[in-house]
């Protein structure tokens, strides 16, 4: 068994206390927790406790040779800042969701990743070791069901009260955060939804911005995308939601799937493509489906499937694999380029909404973007302009 990979935690707050938890717990044999670092000169008592290194700059750090990996949970804008420093510095880098907080951000850090092809270079997209979603890609992947009609994602289990909001001056600001729902809360979901259905090629969105909170950044949103070749799809999520919905539906030509809360899948097969029945039935069978009197278990087949919660077991899994891959044992579960996908959805769906037009994805307009973010920073007052 290959030694534990030396592992150097960069931010010490609630994400990466929990990490430096599952390791320390043995949960994670394939890392060791070599270092910590935190801005915060406070934290360095956890580093004496448990007899390692700690650092309130993180070039030290990756400087040190304590350490030969690294996991950024730090404010998003940070994320390519310090995961290009590492991979330039020799480091294996696992960067938090989202990669970046806008894609020439995110392209910046995953070209330079592209050039380390020795260096492993993954995002925290823990959703992707839920066996629900993992057993749906299989599936999907598979071509079983057939070519993409429509999928919807119902999200909004994210009810966040006002003091929520108030933890932290940078917290739903343009120049602190980068957005709100679309940067914070759902960026597993628009992973996860591109995942499993293909990239859109464009969309077009309404975004309400402060809508039921007292915030400047996306509250709630409502998307319309275009996967080409008529296939649609639209997601819905938001933070303003007590009661909360989690319903995912994927329709394709010869079967639909349903998740429930996660948790619950619905897959009705057909046993041929839905338009060779449409197009097959005889008129007296037409007349049997209108007076309700068909019986539909003659063309579809319906399996139910409950999965357990695998709630905190996802962050463990995606901390060990990273140390696997790291050991050559085996690939990335989301791998580092896939994260810009989630964040050029996001985006475009923000620019969509400020400037009331469809938006490509395919060709996404980078500089009209940035322009428009760098215009409500400047509103905000608060921060610099990015670029």
């Amino acid at each position: 068994m290959a030694d534990p990979v030396r592992l150097g935690i960069i931010g010490l707050g609630n994400q990466g206390g929990s990490y430096l938890r599952h390791i320390n717990e043995g949960r994670v044999p394939t890392l060791t927790v070599a270092a910590i670092c935190d801005i915060d000169p406070e934290k360095k008592a956890k580093a004496d406790e448990l007899g390692i290194p700690f650092f309130t700059d993180y070039r030290e750090m990756i400087a040190s040779g304590a350490v030969e990996a690294v996991v950024t949970t730090i404010p998003h804008y940070l994320h390519p800042e310090v995961g290009i420093h590492a991979l330039e510095n020799g480091m294996h880098t696992l960067v938090e969701k989202p990669v970046a907080v806008y894609t020439k951000q995110a392209r910046e850090l995953i070209d330079v990743a592209a050039t380390k092809t020795d260096l492993q270079f993954g995002v925290f997209f823990n959703q992707r070791t839920n066996p629900l979603y993992r057993d749906l890609k299989a599936l999907l992947d598979s071509g079983e069901l057939g070519a993409l009609r429509h999928t919807s994602w119902i999200i909004t289990t994210w009810w966040r009260p006002q003091p929520y909001y108030m933890q932290s001056a940078w917290r739903a600001t343009w120049g602190g955060e980068g957005g709100g729902v679309l940067i914070n809360q759902a960026p597993h979901q628009l992973d996860l939804w591109q995942w499993l259905c293909g990239v859109p090629q464009s969309v077009f969105a309404k975004c309400g911005e402060g809508f039921r909170r007292d915030i400047v950044v996306e509250d709630e949103v409502n998307a319309l995308v275009d996967f080409g070749d008529g296939a649609t799809g639209s997601i819905i999520t938001c933070t303003h939601d007590i009661f909360g919905t989690d319903r995912l539906e994927i329709l394709c030509d010869r079967g639909k799937i349903v998740v429930e809360g996660s948790k619950k899948v619905t897959i009705s097969r057909l046993d041929n493509d839905e338009q060779a029945i449409s197009g097959g039935m005889d008129p007296e069978t037409s007349k049997a489906l209108f007076a309700g009197e068909l019986d539909r278990s003659s063309l579809i087949t319906t399996d139910v499937q409950d999965y357990e919660s695998v709630w905190g077991q996802q962050h463990v899994e995606v901390l060990r694999n990273f140390g696997a891959a790291v050991r050559g044992e085996e690939p990335l579960l989301a791998p580092g380029s896939d994260g810009i996908h989630g964040v050029r959805l996001a985006n475009a769906i923000q620019l969509s909404s400020w400037i009331n037009q469809e938006v490509s994805i395919t060709d996404f307009d980078e500089p009209t973007y940035l322009a428009e973010l760098n215009k409500r920073i400047a509103a905000e007052g608060l921060y610099e302009q990015r670029s």
